[in-house]
């Protein structure tokens, strides 16, 4: 590996750690203030909902937390399960979602097979990975997804990072990015998904910006893979 290639990796380490750190840091008290349940938001609702309906197969929340969403998402009757990178994250969703099945791991590197699930959600999750990493992460959704397989984002929007020194009562450090939807929907069609649904909605509560939601397909049979053009 060369000199700047480990430099990245280590940043990307360094990343993950921090980021891992704050949410270590937070969790109980992050799942504590932050009831399960669907959201109240009637947009909100809906985005899970239209998610939801007619949906076949197994689903996966990436960045799942304490399982906030990953309940609902098993009440709306989905086979869900949840992928973390907080371990003490995940064993607050174990402990409040006893029969779901939550494991540790970074949306940048699932360890999911080619093709499979049917869905994948990223609720408020990607706002901490750096930019330069998002087309890493939309070509593992892409992959574990199976073909017409479905995912749904949701972020804040917005240009640049903004850093985290408290939150839920704790000292922390930690990055969150808030995005532009035609950035993030442009990176989705380079990585093979065609942008089905776009919403976005003003501030609620203690919101400081607005919200976004993405939802996004893949074709219903893979491309076959291009050949070279036969000589002469």
């Amino acid at each position: 590996m060369s000199e700047v290639g480990a430099t990245v990796r280590r940043m990307i380490v360094d990343h993950l750690e921090r980021t891992r750190l704050a949410y270590d840091t937070v969790a109980v008290d992050y799942a504590r203030m932050l009831a399960g349940g669907l959201p109240s938001d009637p947009t909100d609702r809906l985005v899970l909902t239209r998610f939801a309906a007619g949906l076949r197969g197994p689903v996966v929340e990436v960045g799942c937390g304490p399982g906030r969403m990953t309940g609902p998402l098993a009440d709306l009757g989905l086979a869900v399960r949840g992928i973390d990178l907080s371990p003490a994250m995940v064993a607050q969703a174990r402990q409040r979602h006893p029969g779901l099945d939550f494991q540790v791991g970074t949306m940048t590197a699932l360890d999911l097979p080619d093709d499979g699930v049917a869905g994948l959600v990223a609720w408020y999750s990607i706002i901490h990975l750096p930019p330069a990493d998002l087309p890493v992460a939309f070509a593992e959704f892409a992959r574990v997804l199976a073909p017409g397989g479905r995912l749904q984002l949701a972020f804040q929007v917005g240009d640049g990072p903004v850093e985290i020194e408290h939150a839920y009562g704790h000292d922390v450090s930690a990055t969150a990015y808030r995005l532009d939807p035609d950035v993030v929907a442009g990176l989705l069609r380079a990585a093979g998904f065609t942008v089905l649904v776009r919403q976005q909605r003003g501030r609620l509560g203690l919101e400081t910006t607005p919200q976004a939601f993405l939802l996004a397909g893949l074709p219903a049979a893979r491309p076959p893979p291009s050949r070279p053009a036969e000589p002469g």
